[in-house]
């Protein structure tokens, strides 16, 4: 019995790490893609450039990259930040973008 247990055990620890590591990458990719969708929301609503950006950056968390813009008659906020863990050695990243409709009397 513990011959056994010895030779898997390393397999069932690799296959946790590797399963809370594609968990802790989905978690960062929502909250990257929930910032940028707050940050749209922010900016429909004329709030100004530094505050959308405030905004986003605190809801992604870590050194996200927030950047805020116009594209046609919407309002665009991209959000990216490297993935935690053992995948940002790799240099991956998760990345969202949201637009939004300016709301009626804000500049846009």
């Amino acid at each position: 019995m513990t011959a056994e247990l010895a030779v898997a055990l390393p397999g069932v620890v690799l296959l946790i790490l590797v399963l809370l590591t594609a968990a802790s990458a989905a978690l960062t990719q929502v909250r990257v893609a929930d910032a940028a969708r707050a940050g749209a929301r922010a900016a429909a609503l004329g709030e100004p450039a530094g505050q959308v950006t405030a905004v986003a950056a605190q809801l992604a968390g870590g050194a996200a990259a927030v950047q805020v813009g116009r594209e046609g008659g919407y309002v665009v906020v991209a959000v990216a930040r490297d993935l935690p863990g053992p995948l940002a050695v790799a240099g991956l990243r998760a990345s969202a973008t949201a637009r939004a409709l300016p709301e009626p009397g804000e500049p846009g």
